[in-house]
C-alpha cells in the first residue's frame, strides 16, 4: 500500500551519507561537486572539439565521442542526488527511482565497456592490418557499433530491475552508497534472491568480462605485430599510439573489479570504504578519460584552445 515511506510500486530506501560526519559532510562533498563539475567540462569540451573539428570525423574519434557522452550520462544520474544527499540532507530515494537510477549506472557501464572493445579494435586494425582499416572501419560501421552498444547494454540489463520489481523489502532499508546498485539493493530483500543472483552475475560475466577478455586479446594480437618491427624506436612509435586506450581501459575496469571485491569480501569494512569506492567507480572514467586523450591527441588540445 502507498505509504510515507514508500510508493505503489515498492518502499523507499535510504541513501548512505558519509558516516560520523554529521553536517561537516557537506564540506566533505565538496571535491565531489568539483570532480562532476571537472567531468561536465572535460567531456562537454572533447564533443565540441570532435564536431567543430572536420578533421576528427573518423571512428577513432567518434567512438571517443561515445564515451564522453555515455560518461556525462554516467555521472549526471548519479551525481546531483548524491550533492542533494550531502548538501540537503534529503537520504531517501522513491523504489521506482532507484531501480531507474539503478539500471542507467549497468546499462551505461555496459556500453562504455562496448565502446572500449570498439577502441581496441580500432587499434588492432590500424596497427595490424593497416591497409584495411579504412575501408573496415568507416563512420557508418561507428554508428552501428554505438547502436549494438546501446542495445546490448538495454537487453542485458533491463531485466535487473525487472526482477527486483516483485521481491519484498522489509526491515532497514539503508543502501552501503550514494546511489543504487543491483547487488546493494538485492541484498535488502527478505526473499528467495537466487535468480537476480544469478543473472546479475550471468549479465556482468558476459558483457564486462567478455569484454576484458576480447580487450586483452586484441593487445597480445597488437604487441605481437609491434614485436614484429625492426626498429626499437618504430616499436615505440607505434605501440604509442595505444598508451591512451590502455590508460582509459584502466580508468574503467580498475575501479569495476575494486567495487566487485570490496562488495564481495568486504563486508567487514567500514562503511566509508564502500562509499568512496562507489564514486571512485562513477567519477573516475569520467575525469581521466577527457584528460587523458585530451593530453595524447594535439588536435583535440588546439580545437579546445581555440573554442576557449
Amino acid at each position: 500500500m502507498p505509504s510515507s515511506n514508500g510508493s505503489e510500486l515498492g518502499p523507499s530506501f535510504q541513501l548512505a551519507g558519509l558516516p560520523g560526519l554529521g553536517r561537516a559532510q557537506a564540506w566533505a562533498a565538496v571535491p565531489l561537486c568539483w570532480a562532476y563539475a571537472l567531468a561536465l567540462a572535460g567531456n562537454g569540451a572533447v564533443l565540441l572539439a570532435v564536431r567543430a573539428e572536420r578533421g576528427l570525423h573518423v571512428p577513432m574519434y567518434l567512438f571517443l565521442c561515445m564515451l564522453a557522452a555515455i560518461d556525462l550520462a554516467m555521472a549526471t544520474a548519479t551525481v546531483p542526488r548524491a550533492l542533494c544527499l550531502y548538501w540537503l540532507g534529503s537520504r531517501e530515494i522513491g523504489f521506482a527511482a532507484c531501480l531507474l537510477q539503478m539500471f542507467l549506472i549497468h546499462a551505461l557501464s555496459a556500453a562504455e565497456s562496448a565502446v572500449l572493445l570498439a577502441m581496441a579494435v580500432d587499434r588492432y586494425v590500424a596497427i595490424c592490418h593497416p591497409l584495411r582499416h579504412a575501408a573496415v572501419l568507416t563512420n557508418r560501421a561507428a554508428a552501428a557499433v554505438g547502436l549494438l552498444a546501446l542495445a546490448r547494454a538495454v537487453l542485458f540489463f533491463l531485466p535487473l530491475p525487472l526482477l527486483l520489481l516483485p521481491l519484498p523489502f522489509c526491515g532497514p532499508r539503508l543502501l552501503s552508497h550514494s546511489f543504487c546498485l543491483h547487488q546493494d539493493v538485492m541484498n535488502l530483500a527478505c526473499a528467495n534472491t537466487t535468480p537476480s543472483v544469478v543473472y546479475g552475475l550471468t549479465a556482468i560475466l558476459l558483457v564486462m568480462g567478455l569484454d576484458a577478455v576480447l580487450i586483452c586479446l586484441s593487445y597480445v594480437l597488437i604487441l605481437k605485430a609491434v614485436l614484429r618491427l625492426e626498429a626499437w624506436r618504430e616499436r615505440l612509435k607505434v605501440f604509442s599510439t595505444c598508451i591512451a586506450h590502455i590508460c582509459a581501459v584502466l580508468a574503467f575496469y580498475v575501479p569495476l573489479i575494486g567495487l566487485s571485491v570490496v562488495h564481495r569480501f568486504g563486508k567487514d569494512l567500514a562503511p566509508l570504504v564502500h562509499i568512496i569506492m562507489g564514486n571512485i567507480y562513477i567519477l573516475v572514467p569520467a575525469v581521466l578519460n577527457p584528460i587523458i586523450y585530451g593530453v595524447r591527441t594535439k588536435q583535440i588540445q588546439r580545437r579546445i584552445l581555440s573554442l576557449i
